[in-house]
């Protein structure tokens, strides 16, 4: 498939979807960390929790699912990584009882990545 240069409109909507997914990938951050502080296991155990699971994603994603990742990786796994990450965070989001959010945030994330995926790799970068 061949690339095309974005018209004005393409781009302004690719820019918000890039803007959105960086909003997401931080909201990663914060559920992890929530859903690690809130676990019953002692005070010390809750804050271990509450850093050491957005810390495990944010390597596991600047390895393997960042633009300019460490390692290059193919597509597929890319996006396995990326979904192992996004489903810890809706997971985390379920286990504190919010489960409608936990829904919603699942459906954006699938969408702008998706929609991300076409950008990238469909289409001409502005």
């Amino acid at each position: 498939m061949s690339s095309s240069p974005l018209s004005p409109g393409a781009r302004a909507f690719f820019l918000v979807n890039e803007g959105i997914a960086f909003l997401v990938e931080l909201l990663v951050l914060v559920l992890l960390a929530w859903w690690g502080f809130t676990r019953d296991i002692g005070w010390v155990g809750s804050i271990a929790l509450a850093v050491a699971a957005p810390a495990a994603a944010a390597v596991l994603w600047g390895f393997f699912a960042a633009p300019k990742a460490r390692f290059a990786v193919p597509y597929a796994a890319r996006i396995g990584v990326k979904a192992v990450v996004f489903g810890a965070a809706a997971l985390a989001l379920y286990a504190l009882g919010h489960r409608v959010p936990s829904l919603w945030f699942t459906g954006v994330v699938v969408v702008n990545t998706a929609l991300a995926s076409y950008y990238r790799h469909y289409r001409t970068r502005p």
